[in-house]
């Protein structure tokens, strides 16, 4: 059996966990986190084990980095002395943005095996999107277990590291857009009447089942959309609408901020 520990319980953390905790039978987990509190709930209500950074350094087989980039640095000066006494591989998976597999070996101190990763919140419910890139240290083997540990997270997709931090601008910070989406949908559904409930139930639906034709269908957005819009009909005026409010240029111009922010970190 594997441990994999986590130093960070945050939102992304927590989500991975409850992923991870869907494989009790091939894991066991470690977890640690500055609110000794929240980890401690965590590891309660997942079976795992609430412990301290530095046990997790020594002990754990896959190290979760699940803090926050200006943190980075506080918490290798903790662990990095311990990394560099460990006689038993281990294998360092790094969430943070913006900083590469070649960063966290200098943070760390060594040439480690770092296994970059960008999942999304999605994953919490098996429905996630996780951009992974292993350094050049990390065999297939370590990489093929990572995948089956989380395998119901949801999907994975391998892209090199260069592309990480553009991939994560579409699909780690695109939770929020969409909510946001959501959230508007719902909105106009209750200026026409609707109880606010259904309206949100609506949305979400509808935005999941969008989603899933897609993917199923192998279908381009442009051709399903077209689809939906009948020659004189009511969701090409509601389209009218959204392109003279800058709609696509809006989100276009969210995803590029997101990605340009990662050069400030």
């Amino acid at each position: 059996m594997k441990k994999i520990g986590f130093i960070g319980t945050g939102n992304m953390g927590k989500a991975l966990v409850l992923a991870a905790q869907k494989e009790n039978g091939k894991i066991s987990l470690l977890l640690s986190d500055k609110d000794a509190e929240k980890a401690k709930k965590l590891a309660a209500e997942t079976g795992g084990t609430f412990c301290g950074n530095e046990a997790v350094a020594a002990n754990a087989d896959y190290i979760f980095l699940g803090v926050k980039p200006q943190m980075l640095g506080e918490v290798m000066e903790e662990i990095a002395p311990v990394l560099k006494k460990r006689e038993s591989r281990f294998i360092l998976v790094s969430m943070l943005a913006a900083f590469t597999c070649e960063r966290i070996c200098e943070a760390a101190g060594g040439d480690y095996p770092v296994i970059r990763i960008m999942p999304n919140t999605p994953v919490s419910i098996g429905e996630g999107m996780i951009l992974y890139a292993p350094n050049k240290n990390v065999t297939e083997e370590e990489t093929e277990f990572f995948l089956e540990a989380f395998e119901k997270a949801g999907r994975f997709s391998p892209l090199p590291e260069k592309l990480i931090d553009t991939g994560a601008s579409v699909a780690g910070c695109g939770p929020a857009f969409v909510d946001m989406f959501i959230e508007a949908l719902a909105d106009g559904g209750v200026a026409c009447g609707l109880p606010r409930a259904q309206a949100i139930e609506f949305a979400a639906q509808m935005v999941c089942g969008s989603a899933k034709l897609i993917l199923e269908s192998k279908k381009h957005p442009e051709q399903l959309k077209d689809e939906v819009c009948s020659p004189g009909g009511t969701t090409i005026q509601g389209v009218r609408a959204l392109e003279k409010g800058g709609f696509r240029s809006s989100v276009m111009e969210a995803v590029i901020a997101a990605y340009e922010k990662n050069f400030e970190l």
